[in-house]
Formats: structure tokens, C-alpha cells, sequence
């Protein structure tokens, strides 16, 4: 059999954006598929990146850009991967394309959706409020459609959308499809899920209101977010006059992660000047094992420490405690350095959780593929037809994700 140029990129965060783009603009068919129902993966939602500071959109809006105009990628989003067959050069894929149930083109007044009162929770804020039941999933999203949840629709408003919306707009009767295309070669890059930090009991977090993790304070920090970027606590709404940060939450810990995520602490680093801007009375504590940073990142880290409003103290977190009246996340821990323990109460908890590659828990489905102890791809196995990209094969940063992308894009060309 002839080999097959084409390349498939399983997962649409900033690595499968980079990798379709790269090998779609040397000339390759790429086909991109992504689970959610739009592109950008963790990065999108983020606030800022680090050490500029500056909004996903400095990068996102470009790359969406290179992906609107190039015929040669195929974008697949509410989709996954069910079978892969075959051999470096000639793999064969099913696809399994979950319905939108509003057609892509469709521009539906928004008259009508103000008049839905049915909700869902905004998965995009990572749960921490509502969206309508028909709803853009955020206002950057590519593509820029709109996704209906039927079942949450009262039957009053089915007939609403059926009456009022134009003309073949939207689809009740849309089902799932399934599709299968041949490729050359596979870019794995599904990506990262937090830690689950429910596993860590001391902490408290889902049992207290006011412990957050890490990826939920980008979103309280964002002007798209559930608070419009103000610093307000989830139990009562209060501006923050005190947080803290506690670092390696399940990280470098044989129970539960024993790897450091390498991006935990500038994460909090960043977050902490969130807090800053936000709330100019406001304080912040870190608690921490290590601070690792490295190469240029350590003058944001050196900066920070000159802030008169920021402080860091050595120790590992021992427990969180809820105040019953105040509902402040009270955290008690041994400063290693001062040599004495603190019980300190905070308005607000944020718990830097690792990162676990989503094969960990979500598998590729080719036998052939191999995975190292804690669930990471190893990259060029597969028949030598598979390439991993950043967190797919690693914990590391937007920038490396980007160069491993760029990487990975590459052998895939050569395969």
C-alpha cells in the first residue's frame, strides 16, 4: 500500500493548534480533532500568561487565524478518537462526532435567547456558575457556534426555539455521526487534567467553599469569568482581604503525585499578582516546599518578593479547617524556617494541583501504544507513526508546548 501524507492531531489545545498549523503550512492535510466544542484547551482559559502577562488572545487569535485560512486542516470539535488500525503511514481512524444541535452558520437573535431560562453549568468557568441551556461557549471561542443542550430545555421552550428561531437553525432530531479517514502519521496531544484534588482530605477542598484550585482562580481572575475578574469569594461574595496560596497540592508526594508539575509555581507566582491588581488592600501568603523557577522566570520570582503585600513562608500545609461562623479556610502548617507551627484563618484558599496527562485516565485507542508509569505518551512509539506533544508526553508550560509541537509536527512530516 501507498503511504499516506496526511496527519491526524488528536486534541485542539495550544500543542494540537500548533502542530496542525505547522504541518498544514509545509503542505501536509491535517484533520484536528477536539472533545470539547471549541479550540484552545487549558491555555484559552487562562487569564495571563506568564512572565509577560499578557491575555491568551496575544497568541490564540493568530493561530485561529492561520487555521481559517488554510483549506489543508480539517477541524473536528465535540469529537473523539474510537479506533485507530493499521501501521505508520497507513493507519485507519474512526471518529465520533457528538451533534451541536444548531446548525454552524445559524445566527440566532439574541432576543430569543434571553427569553431561555433553562441553565447549564459553564463548563469553560470550570463549573463555578451557569450559561444558558443554548449558549457560545465563551467570547473567543473557534469556532464561533453556538451549542444547545436539549435535555435541560423545558418543553415551553423547545417550541420557543422551534418558533422563533430562523428557519432550520436548530435540530432536535441531530444524532451523533461517525466517520473514518486514513492517515500517515498521528500527533498525540490530549493534553492535561488537574489533579483531583477531592483525593486530598486534609485540604478540604469541595467540603469548604472557600478552597479553590489553581485553574479555578484563573477563571475568578478573569474579566469573562464568574466574577468579571473581581477577587470575590465563592461562599458570600466578599472581596478577599487575605490568600493563600499552597503549593505541590498532591505533587512530589508518593500518595498521589510523586513528580513535580514544573509550572505549579510560577502558576501561583502569576496568581499572585492577580490577587494584587484585583484587591489593593488585599494580602497574599504562599506556602511552599521549593519555589522552582528557572532561567528568565526567576526575575518574576525575585520581583514578587520585594512586594510588601506577598509573603512566603517554608512548610507543607498540614490541614485546612473551615471557620463554621466566618467560613474563612483556616490552615494550619509548620514554618520550617521560623521553626515554630501557624494556625493562620484566610477569606480565600488556592490549591496549586499537578498536572496528570489525560492519557492517564483516557487511553489512545491503538494497542501499540505505550505509556511511561504515570500515564505520559512515549513519543515515536506506535509503529513509529505516533509523535506525543506537549503535556501528552511531559508536565511544561505554554512555550515548550509550543516548541515540542513545532517538533513533533516535524517528524510527523518525515515519518
Amino acid at each position: 500500500m501507498s503511504k499516506n501524507g496526511k496527519i491526524l492531531v488528536i486534541g485542539g489545545g495550544i500543542s494540537g493548534i500548533t502542530a496542525a498549523v505547522e504541518a498544514a503550512e509545509v503542505g501536509r492535510e491535517v484533520v484536528l480533532v477536539e472533545k470539547e466544542p471549541y479550540l484552545g484547551g487549558r491555555t484559552v482559559r487562562m487569564q495571563r500568561y506568564f512572565p509577560k502577562m499578557c491575555p491568551p488572545t496575544c497568541g490564540m487569535e493568530i493561530n485561529f487565524k492561520r487555521i481559517r485560512n488554510n483549506p489543508r486542516i480539517t477541524v473536528h470539535t465535540l469529537a473523539e478518537v474510537l479506533k485507530i488500525t493499521g501501521e505508520a503511514g497507513n493507519y485507519d481512524v474512526t471518529i465520533k462526532i457528538q451533534p451541536r444541535y444548531v446548525q454552524d452558520d445559524a445566527d440566532i437573535p439574541n432576543s430569543v435567547i434571553e427569553k431561555l431560562s433553562s441553565e447549564v453549568s459553564d463548563g469553560y468557568n470550570m463549573g463555578m456558575c451557569k450559561t444558558k441551556a443554548l449558549h457560545i461557549p465563551h467570547p473567543m471561542a473557534f469556532p464561533m457556534q453556538y451549542l444547545l443542550v436539549p435535555e435541560a430545555l423545558t418543553d415551553d421552550e423547545r417550541e420557543l426555539l422551534k418558533n422563533e428561531c430562523p428557519p432550520g437553525a436548530i435540530d432536535f432530531d441531530m444524532q451523533p455521526q461517525e466517520i473514518t479517514i486514513q492517515v500517515g502519521s498521528i500527533i498525540v496531544a490530549t493534553g492535561w487534567e488537574p489533579y483531583d484534588a477531592t483525593n486530598l482530605d486534609n485540604l478540604g477542598y469541595g467540603r469548604h467553599a472557600n478552597v479553590i484550585t489553581n485553574l479555578m482562580m484563573e477563571r475568578l481572575a478573569a474579566v469573562t469569568g464568574p466574577t468579571q475578574g473581581k477577587m470575590l469569594r465563592p461562599s458570600d461574595g466578599k472581596e478577599v482581604q487575605s490568600v493563600a496560596f499552597v503549593q505541590c497540592a498532591g505533587s512530589r508526594d508518593e500518595n498521589h503525585l510523586p513528580y513535580c508539575s514544573a509550572v505549579c509555581c510560577m502558576g501561583s507566582l502569576k496568581q499572585a499578582r492577580y490577587v494584587l491588581e484585583a484587591a489593593p488592600e488585599a494580602k497574599v501568603t504562599i506556602f511552599y516546599i521549593d519555589i522552582r523557577v528557572i532561567g528568565r522566570y526567576e526575575k518574576f520570582y525575585y520581583d514578587l518578593l520585594k512586594e510588601e503585600r506577598v509573603e512566603f513562608i517554608k512548610g507543607k500545609v498540614a490541614k485546612i479547617e473551615e471557620d463554621g461562623q466566618t467560613k474563612d479556610a483556616v490552615i494550619e502548617v509548620e514554618d520550617t524556617i521560623a521553626g515554630n507551627k501557624i494556625r493562620k484563618p484566610f477569606d480565600l484558599v488556592v490549591l496549586a494541583t499537578g498536572m496528570v496527562p489525560s492519557t492517564a485516565h483516557s487511553k489512545i485507542p491503538y494497542e501499540d501504544l505505550q505509556y511511561d508509569p504515570y500515564g505520559f505518551v512515549i513519543s515515536g512509539n506506535g509503529n513509529g507513526g505516533i509523535f506525543a506533544a506537549g503535556c501528552a508526553q511531559r508536565p511544561v508550560d505554554v512555550a515548550r508546548s509550543v516548541r515540542q509541537a513545532t517538533g513533533a509536527a516535524l517528524k510527523a512530516i518525515q515519518s
